[in-house]
């Protein structure tokens, strides 16, 4: 029997590398898992980076090239672990030509580096081919000698690859080993339990067009790919990918961490293992290239994956936090290959243990409610959780809906996503009901006018006023012809200097005005391709057909445009003295200020955004001017244009430049020179979400404003306190050290009456064999007072058991447990003892083996809890 010569991975990452290095390719790093094309979520396979060569529209610096490239695939994500190769990391190898050399080359070196360098036999080998490719059917035969019965002719859904319905696309090419020969030669690739694709060529040779017809490529190229983890499988002589030496170190020390062997575990324990060991690598290598957590993208996918890790962890019986210990084996794996993951060990651990830390407490309260449901499902003798239910567990317990899905595949139940979907869009519509019902009644009015009435054209790039025709009125939604003083209406006009609403920058306020009648325009609104001037009628009357003059208000455009450009100014000083990887999650930007939200993992520092506002005034100072082009979006990303993730695009967009600043995708108005923003003032940061910043400042004259409201401040807290301004920081400092100082007496005397209190149950003790046990409630103890309590009475008892329970305050229970180490070596543990008891109140805790406190929501229980206690104690320690 063919025994493998053993690689290690990293030695099948190097002589993949080494070996097409040797042939003329240039070799590359890794691109980053996250894509330059913002279009694009996560890179998800080997050419990903290379598709704007393969497209044509980059030409490529060099003629052949090869790498070993991260990958993410979260498509298959329940597969993970239950199967022996699926992964939502993987490293893929490969090799490109780029209108150099094609198919009999590169058939020939994927056959040598196969059998000659990594010594696979070839009577092990089996490929796979287009079924209309004749030409690679032939060199296989012909050239590289493979025997007619090893080449198996495949659909073009299995060996057919394309860009996407049109654009460059070729026919495929695989190579597979086979694991079990001596089943004979009726070989089926389909077969996963015997044979495994190691390698896949894509030729590149045609063009199809929007008829489906090909076309043959002038420059042909070729894509490669050769999966490490299963190259390692086949080498490494082991069962899966998850046992070779690129994942199981992982998988080992999670088990560790359990107390468990993974050899001697059942098979739902060894494929939690397998979660584990294959999500911490993406984690790792996906924080590595700056992905933070977040409720949206592939930040989402990072937090979900966490969350994963975290869960697999609760179900191997481990309690308390451990991905930054399981993280750690990973770094180390990786760090020979990918010295980023070393570089960035902090922000991966600290983003790990933010993570781990959040979710155990929703894992807690979200587990408790869903134990109940699953129950109350199995009682009813369903198999579906409803719908409701699940959309309760999210939207009180961020509960995510797959993790729900998950949990419930494990008693064999499936969720209603059809009514979980219902309650979700239930949720939306009442928030956005009235809303709503304005924007459809007026599309509705719209629509029918479409025809009559013509597209606003806005001229407010280079325009502050214009004449204009009044093309429709709408009073409450509804068409009308004229509209009398006093009346609220909406105003479509044939050509408008007004901003509407849009990108986060409020619409434009100002005047519409004729002979006959001035409208007050409040705020301007898009629906499709007419701009809606919303306002009321301050003078005479106004009719369809009237020609007018449309003004804004130039001061409050001013305004405007200074904090727009201004928000352009933040992003980049963000990227530039924060990190580079900030991304917009949201804005405002209106006449008094900007609001910009930004995805990043933790606070500024004090000197971090003081640095950010000196560096956005600075560029206000070096007065650039814009430079503003309409060009193709393809163009405009080659260029470096910051595009919004999600935002959709049409072909030709408007690119905003302040050259050695910023270059943005932009329909927004600003200065044309930075100059006239005057002055930016940050004025607050803080934290909106998981995972997302908040900025808050104002420019140009609206600091003036923001000052004088400070100034006024300061004025009356000086008369207030009797203290000149420069005074009152040391004199609020000494106001807020004796109110701590009163607080610590208070907290002091709270302990004392508590011992007071908690001295006189000792004569309540109760003797169980060798051990004292005391389980009491205290009235009105606070948690930190309990705990004194439980901590003085068990150096009282003799080998004793304290379990104290109190309600601080209305709705709250405070529980404490402390046991002696007698108790411990009886096998009771304080943490998981009182979590259980915490249960019954509706709640849920831990700690350690001889302290922990925990706490519930209904104190009604409290008695119910504390008997309980009282009575697990008594059977566990009369034993």
């Amino acid at each position: 029997m063919f025994s493998p010569q053993y690689l290690s991975g990293n030695e099948i990452r190097q002589k993949f590398l080494d070996f097409y290095a040797q042939r003329g390719h240039t070799v590359l790093p890794s691109a980053s898992l996250v894509p330059e094309d913002p279009t694009v979520l996560l890179t998800i396979a080997g050419m990903l980076p290379f598709k704007p060569i393969f497209l044509g529209q980059r030409s490529p610096e060099f003629k052949r090239a090869t790498t070993s490239q991260k990958c993410i695939r979260t498509n298959d994500i329940e597969n993970v672990g239950r199967t022996k190769r699926h992964h939502t990391f993987f490293e893929m190898l490969g090799n490109f030509s780029f209108g150099d050399y094609f198919k009999e080359q590169a058939i020939a070196w994927g056959w040598e580096i196969s059998t000659k360098v990594f010594g696979l036999p070839s009577e092990r080998l089996v490929v796979s081919v287009f079924e209309d490719d004749d030409e690679a059917y032939a060199i296989w035969r012909d050239k590289v000698g493979v025997s007619e019965t090893h080449i198996k002719r495949m659909g073009e859904d299995d060996n057919f690859w394309a860009s996407g319905p049109t654009g460059p696309c070729g026919p495929c090419s695989e190579i597979y080993y086979d694991f079990y020969p001596e089943r004979g030669d009726d070989i089926d690739l389909e077969d996963d339990t015997r044979f495994i694709e190691f390698y896949n060529l894509v030729f590149m040779q045609y063009n199809r067009d929007a008829d489906g017809h090909l076309t043959p490529l002038q420059n042909k190229n070729i894509d490669t790919g050769m999966g490490l983890e299963r190259m390692a499988q086949i080498l490494q002589a082991v069962p899966n990918n998850y046992e070779t030496d690129l994942i199981f170190p992982i998988i080992k020390t999670a088990a560790e961490i359990a107390g468990i062997n993974y050899a001697q575990s059942d098979e739902a324990t060894q494929v939690s293992l397998k979660v584990i060991g294959d999500h911490v690598r993406a984690v790792v290598h996906m924080i590595a290239d700056e992905i933070h957590a977040s409720n949206v993208g592939r930040g989402y996918i990072l937090r979900r994956l966490i969350r994963r890790i975290v869960r697999h962890g609760r179900l191997i019986g481990i309690e308390g936090e451990f991905t930054t210990q399981v993280a750690e084996t990973a770094i180390a794996l990786a760090e020979s290959a990918y010295p980023e993951v070393r570089q960035q060990e902090d922000a991966i651990k600290a983003e790990l243990q933010r993570e781990e830390s959040r979710f155990l407490k929703t894992l807690a309260r979200g587990e408790d409610l869903l134990s109940e449901i699953v129950e109350k499902v199995k009682q009813q003798g369903k198999t579906q959780i409803d719908g409701r239910d699940a959309f309760t567990l999210y939207d009180t317990y961020g509960f995510p809906l797959e993790l729900t899905q998950e949990i419930a595949a494990e008693h064999n139940l499936t969720v209603d996503e059809a009514g979980y979907e219902a309650a979700m869009s239930e949720q939306q519509t009442r928030s956005q009901e009235a809303h709503e019902t304005i924007d459809l009644t007026v599309q509705g009015s719209l629509d029918k006018l479409a025809e009559e009435i013509k597209v606003t054209e806005f001229v407010g790039y280079t325009q502050f006023s214009s004449t204009a025709v009044v093309e429709a009125i709408l009073i409450n939604g509804e068409s009308v012809e004229s509209a009398e003083v006093g009346s609220d209406v909406q105003v479509v006009l044939d050509t408008t200097p007004f901003y509407a609403e849009s990108g986060g920058q409020i619409g434009d306020r100002g005047y519409i005005s004729s002979d006959n009648a001035l409208v007050e325009v409040i705020d301007v609104q898009r629906e499709s391709d007419f701009y809606l001037h919303i306002g009321r009628v301050v003078r005479g009357t106004l009719r369809v057909g009237d020609k007018i003059n449309a003004q804004i208000d130039s001061a409050c455009r001013r305004r405007v445009q200074a904090h727009h450009t201004a928000t352009h100014l933040l992003q980049a000083a963000l990227k530039k003295i924060v990190d580079d990887s900030i991304s917009q999650a949201g804005s405002l930007v209106a006449f008094d200020r900007l609001r910009f939200d930004f995805n990043c993992p933790r606070a500024l520092t004090p000197e971090e955004v003081q640095k950010v506002e000196e560096q956005v005034n600075a560029w206000i100072t070096w007065a650039v001017q814009a430079d503003v082009a309409i060009m193709p979006l393809a163009e405009a990303k080659a260029k470096g244009a910051i595009a919004m993730f999600g935002e959709k695009y049409g072909e030709q967009v408007r690119v905003l430049d302040f050259p050695g600043v910023s270059m943005e995708l932009c329909g927004g108005t600003h200065v044309s020179n930075t100059a006239e923003i005057g002055v930016f003032k940050i004025i607050s940061e803080s934290g909106v979400a998981s995972g997302v910043r908040r900025i808050e400042a104002v420019a140009g004259s609206a600091v003036l404003d923001y000052l004088n409201v400070r100034d006024q401040v300061v004025r009356e807290l000086s008369d207030r306190f009797k203290a000149k301004p420069e005074e009152l920081s040391d004199r609020i400092t000494a106001l807020q050290n004796e109110l701590k100082n009163t607080q610590k007496q208070l907290e002091s005397l709270k302990a004392e009456l508590a011992i007071t209190k908690s001295d006189t149950l000792l004569s309540s003790a109760e003797t169980v064999g060798d051990y004292q046990i005391l389980v009491a409630q205290l009235e009105g103890v606070d948690p930190e007072a309990l705990k004194t309590a439980a901590e003085r009475l068990l150096q009282k008892l003799t080998n004793g058991a304290v379990v104290l329970g109190s309600v601080p305050e209305a709705g709250k229970v405070s529980l404490v447990a402390a046991f002696a180490k007698q108790v411990n070596n009886k096998g009771l543990q304080a943490g998981k003892f009182i979590g259980g008891i915490a249960k019954i109140c509706g709640g849920g805790g831990g700690g350690r083996p001889n302290l922990a406190q925990a706490g519930g929501r209904d104190p009604s229980k409290l008695p119910e809890a504390l008997e309980s206690a009282r009575e697990q104690l008594r059977l566990s320690l009369s034993q």
